[in-house]
């Protein structure tokens, strides 16, 4: 995970993960995926606005029956950091009851949004939940998390790009990279 590119953007500090590092990665995730659901169908849920470029890309490199659905929550506002008080904008729109469910995340950082999320879910009694981040900051956890399928592990740095924003900019930066601190301070 390491990156010589130069960043492209004058608010970038440096970029951590590369597209092509990132593509190589959904690729072998697509292929994991793909290989423990073989047989299956699963209801996929992107968490908004962020994982929708992930679940994207990543969607191209699944060999399996997959129903795509959508979550929107809200937990940050304008904040750079969780404020852990989890509210629900969009729900999904399949019953997952006795089904499959894969969450895809961009970005696990306290874990707390998710743990709520999982709470809520696990309600509505599907046959098993797994969760897919293409992110994960093992600093800043603060709850545990059954978190299978990892893209990649970053330091606890405010990055933006690849869906990830920073009051909703940055988004369709093409890889992950770091703010300088004076753009979010």
């Amino acid at each position: 995970m390491t990156s010589h590119a130069e960043p492209d953007h004058p608010d970038i500090e440096k970029i951590l993960i590369t597209h092509e590092e990132i593509q190589a990665r959904l690729a072998v995730l697509g292929e994991e995926i793909s290989q423990h659901y073989r047989g299956e169908e699963v209801v996929t849920a992107a968490v908004l606005k962020g994982a929708f470029i992930v679940l994207a890309d990543f969607a191209r490199n699944l060999s399996i029956d997959t129903v795509f659905d959508f979550m929107a929550v809200s937990s940050y506002g304008a904040s750079t950091k969780s404020s852990g008080v989890v509210r629900i904008l969009k729900d999904l729109d399949t019953d997952i009851e006795g089904r499959h469910l894969l969450i895809v995340e961009d970005i696990i950082d306290s874990g707390l949004t998710l743990s709520y999320l999982l709470k809520n879910l696990r309600a509505r009694k599907p046959a098993s939940i797994e969760i897919m981040s293409l992110l994960v900051k093992p600093d800043q956890l603060q709850v545990e998390l059954p978190v299978r399928w990892t893209g990649f592990e970053v330091p606890n740095e405010f990055v933006v790009g690849y869906g990830l924003d920073y009051a909703e900019k940055y988004r369709t930066l093409p890889y992950i990279g770091t703010l300088k601190p004076e753009v979010y301070a």
